[in-house]
């Protein structure tokens, strides 16, 4: 039987959604769905049927109450209505961060990756996330799910110019051997695998995208999407596992190095993402943990319009948010 890898998975505290309507329903702070049952299916198959099945873009979607699902349709529509159109002449950024996961520390990476991807790339009103609620307060947005990225990227291939415009995508999750995991509560699973990411881009003719994924064995991403317009940054390699995905952390190791320390600073990305592989492995040695192995390539082409958009970066870094990483060897 093959087992998607989960490591160091903490239960959360209760399931509360707070979709209705009304001040009190507004006064309670949104907690993540957890996870009870295992998920479905992708137990009961070998890794070359996953590994099938999920670059079909396979998802199981189960007990969704109707109102809900409506309500969601509603929020996703409204933060798809509200991307701006291109500037033609003007190499723009269009960011999309998502939380395959339903564990809080994947919705408030998702979301702070959001802010500081825009930030950095100039991306203001270009910029979508998708997550689940984090917990913390932060603003309802539509969840993350395969179904819901593909419709938001499938709208950003609507108002880009291919030959122009740049595609920035951040998701963050756990990972199995075949791809990144979608684990919603006990409502939704399924698997992101880098066919189908390759497939999916391509059909939208999206060439040319900064991508950054936060998972278990994302390494595996790397030679299925790497192209001289592409560049891509990954957890670990595609043989092992990465850290700091505990459900009531505010960060991944790979996210808080890279998003929230590195890329706040005014560097570029290849730097950015070099100071985080030595972050990173500096956590880890500290943990006597295996070496995850972060992955970076930036395709030739891919270095002039990444020029182009980091002279936009802020010129003086922001401050880290949220409690560090590698504060869970700490406990």
């Amino acid at each position: 039987m093959f087992r998607i890898v989960r490591p160091h998975i903490f239960p959360l505290l209760a399931l509360a959604l707070a979709l209705a309507a009304g001040p009190a329903a507004s006064q309670r702070v949104a907690e993540p769905p957890k996870h009870g049952a295992p998920p479905p299916f992708f137990n009961g198959v070998t890794p070359e049927q996953g590994a099938y099945y999920a670059a079909g873009g396979t998802s199981i979607e189960h007990h969704r109450d109707a109102a809900q699902e409506l309500a969601e349709a509603r929020l996703l529509q409204g933060q798809l209505a509200a991307l701006a159109p291109q500037r033609k002449g003007v190499v723009d950024a269009y960011v999309v961060s998502v939380a395959l996961d339903s564990d809080g520390v994947f919705a408030r990476e998702a979301r702070e990756a959001g802010r500081v991807l825009t930030a950095r790339y100039a991306a203001q009103g270009r910029s979508i996330t998708l997550a689940g609620p984090d917990g913390r307060g932060g603003p309802l947005l539509a969840r993350g799910s395969p179904a819901n990225l593909d419709m938001a990227l499938a709208r950003v291939a609507e108002l880009i110019d291919p030959k122009e415009d740049v595609l920035i995508l951040y998701t963050t999750s756990h990972g199995a051997p075949f791809g990144v995991v979608y684990n919603y509560g006990d409502e939704g699973w399924g698997v992101m695998s880098p066919a189908r990411l390759d497939a999916l881009l391509d059909a939208l003719r999206i060439k040319r995208r900064l991508l950054i994924v936060s998972a278990c064995f994302s390494g595996i991403f790397v030679p299925a999407l790497a192209t001289g317009d592409t560049a891509i940054l990954t957890a670990s390699s595609g043989d092992r596992t990465s850290f700091g995905c505990q459900a009531d952390s505010d960060w991944t190791f790979f996210g808080d190095a890279l998003i929230n320390q590195a890329l706040r600073k005014p560097q570029p990305l290849e730097a950015a993402g070099r100071e985080a592989a030595g972050l990173i492995g500096q956590w880890e040695a500290k943990g006597s943990l295996t070496p995850s192995l972060p992955q970076m390539l930036i395709g030739e082409r891919a270095k002039a319009w990444l020029t182009a958009l980091d002279t936009r970066a802020p010129k003086v870094a922001s401050s880290p948010v949220g409690r560090p990483a590698v504060s869970l060897l700490e406990k």
